[in-house]
């Protein structure tokens, strides 16, 4: 017969066991974010095989170079949206770092973040940011801590004035009865046909269900991902193409004054919109006062901005027209 200290040692032991197993099962899960995960290596036939969890899944030669999460940590997601938990924004709690970095590790095998050398990695990323801030803040001009400092404060449009269902695409694109299209998302999406091209993409019924954007972050930050890489039109580049100087410009580009930049991406995103407005288009000079913000933020500094002739669209011939196209307030109002 055991004797009751006896028995309650082994129960100890037994309990002990269990908590590690369940730690170690879980360790993924509540690993810190604070810093990039070091990640798990292995040979396979001479190659070098790396796995960082979910800040880069499965085994492969990719996950050992530089992904976003060498370069852009927790603090740095903290301090770019500094205000975008304060008790007046509009999407308390749903916007963080991991869905970010969660959304981008689909989209940096591709490149996102991940061409060419760090440097240009970080601008990149603050350049893509810089677009999401400028779309979803609601900061003015005597807020506290600034302007700059709200973005990400918005997961929706706040007071649609229409559903934003287009009946030139009703076989193509069928707007669902009683849902509305209006902007969703870290860069906000509009209009039935961009939702079901947007959900055709990431394998998501959007067109069914919109309101997905507004009730997942990783997926709204997919969503704008996906459009930052995606060309808008056949034999137009994406933004991502213009920004990290995939895209070569042609002869009728030069005479439209189109090069690459951050200007370039506005023009690929918003065409006539915005660009070709002349110097004093707010909304476009928002864009670029996000982005220079943020590279100072993230430890790059605007002076790696590059020329000022290139980071807006003032005087750029639009890449295209834009039909159905959002209203230029973005998702704010």
């Amino acid at each position: 017969m055991v004797s009751k200290p006896l028995f309650f040692l082994l129960l100890l032991a037994v309990a002990l066991v269990v908590f590690q197993t369940v730690s170690l099962a879980n360790a993924d899960d509540s690993e810190p974010l604070s810093s990039s995960r070091k990640p798990l290596v292995k040979i396979v036939k001479g190659k070098k095989l790396c796995d960082k969890g979910w800040e880069c899944k499965g085994w492969s030669q990719y996950c050992c170079n530089h992904t976003i999460s060498d370069f852009f940590e927790t603090y740095q997601f903290e301090n770019l949206f500094s205000k975008r938990n304060s008790p007046v924004a509009h999407a308390v709690g749903f916007w963080d770092y991991r869905s970010f970095i969660t959304a981008a590790a689909e989209y940096q095998p591709l490149g996102f973040g991940t061409t060419g050398e760090k440097l240009l990695g970080m601008k990149e990323v603050a350049a893509f940011l810089g677009h999401v801030g400028s779309k979803t803040s609601c900061g003015y001009g005597v807020a506290t801590g600034g302007p700059l400092a709200w973005g990400l404060c918005y997961n929706k449009e706040m007071s649609p004035d229409q559903l934003y269902c287009d009946d030139y695409y009703k076989l193509t694109y069928p707007c669902t009865s009683g849902v509305s299209y209006h902007g969703r998302g870290a860069l906000p999406v509009y209009w039935n046909y961009n939702y079901g091209q947007t959900g055709e993409a990431l394998k998501v019924d959007l067109l069914s269900h919109p309101e997905y954007l507004e009730n997942n972050a990783t997926l709204a930050f997919q969503a704008a991902i996906w459009r930052w890489m995606t060309p808008p039109k056949k034999h137009l580049p994406s933004a991502h193409d213009v920004f990290v100087g995939k895209w070569k410009p042609t002869k009728n580009d030069t005479a439209a004054k189109r090069s690459p930049g951050f200007g370039a991406t506005i023009n690929v995103l918003y065409g006539d919109q915005i660009c070709n407005s002349g110097f004093d288009n707010d909304e476009m000079n928002n864009m670029v006062s996000h982005y220079l913000y943020y590279l100072d933020l993230i430890g790059v500094g605007r002076e790696e901005a590059g020329p000022h002739e290139t980071l807006s669209c003032a005087d750029q011939e639009p890449f295209s027209s834009s039909s159905s196209a959002p209203p230029s307030s973005g998702s704010s109002s």
